[in-house]
């Protein structure tokens, strides 16, 4: 599932292509949008709210899509087609005056909103380190109102703090070394929510080093435990273990850690299982 930061610099990606081009149509392949028309709008920018996509028009209006695990958005050039393969799982087409399309594949939880009700599709999320409204006291704050939820699933509950996922979650736990499951009111929370901001933000601004947690991007050494069950530790040479996600129980994903520098309670220690469709953790 892309990340916070994944979409924010799809944002960028997006901006850079799409800003202040006008729309020559637009094509959307969801029953619930089919009739909607945004031909003449002008495209002014794209926003991000945790793992949600804003992209906003003249008009009043914005588009809203989540990529979940497996959305994504591509842009082509003037006369470019998708291949014919892929082209069933397109959901939006905009293409502008001036020649780029952009693509959106398999997106999830699409909507048209006014931009000045952009809250109806992102008000329930959790403070986003990536946004100029950043609030980290309100952040730990809302951890705080779920004490006893095990580390890794509070850190994946977008309605607390919006924008980390499975990656950094697991990474997180690594790098204030605590288990994943050990109760997030346990931890020193200003501390952590004040880590996560700074990752997510040198992951987005440093030539290099997008989603590298070690500091080093060779290969297999850029993750300190994600992707490391059975080799040794990188700080102590433990063997990394990884506990398997549950199925359909987005709130219990596949969990990495080192026993000896992550001491505190093992997979036990897990929320209850229980199936977990689109949801907090999802969002």
């Amino acid at each position: 599932m892309p990340e916070g930061d994944s979409v924010h610099l799809l944002a960028r990606r997006l901006d850079r292509s799409l800003q202040g081009r006008t729309l020559a149509r637009s094509d959307f392949r969801v029953p619930r949008l089919a009739t909607r028309d945004l031909a003449g709008r002008t495209v002014l920018e794209h926003a991000t709210h945790g793992k949600r996509l804003l992209t906003r028009f003249s008009g009043d209006v914005t588009l809203h899509s989540h990529l979940r695990m497996d959305g994504s958005w591509t842009v082509t050039g003037a006369g470019k087609q998708l291949p014919r393969r892929v082209q069933p799982d397109v959901r939006v087409v905009l293409a502008t005056t001036e020649g780029p399309t952009a693509w959106g594949q398999k997106l999830h939880d699409l909507d048209l909103v006014a931009t000045s009700d952009e809250r109806a599709v992102v008000g329930h999320l959790g403070p986003d380190p990536l946004r100029a409204d950043w609030d980290p006291d309100e952040a730990v704050r809302r951890l705080l109102t779920r004490p006893a939820t095990p580390l890794v699933s509070a850190l994946l509950d977008q309605t607390l703090l919006a924008g980390l996922g499975n990656l950094w979650v697991n990474e997180l736990a690594f790098l204030v070394g605590r288990s994943p499951w050990t109760p997030v009111g346990e931890v020193d929370l200003p501390a952590l929510v004040a880590r996560a901001a700074t990752a997510l933000r040198h992951s987005v601004t440093a030539p290099g080093a997008y989603q590298v947690t070690t500091g080093s991007s060779r290969r297999g050494e850029s993750h300190w435990v994600v992707g490391r069950a059975g080799r040794p530790c990188l700080r102590c040479g433990t063997t990394v273990q990884m506990a398997p996600e549950l199925a359909n129980d987005a709130a219990n994903r596949r969990t990495w850690w080192c026993p000896r520098c992550q001491p505190g309670p093992g997979p036990e220690g897990r929320l209850p299982h229980r199936v977990v469709g689109a949801g907090r953790w999802e969002d």
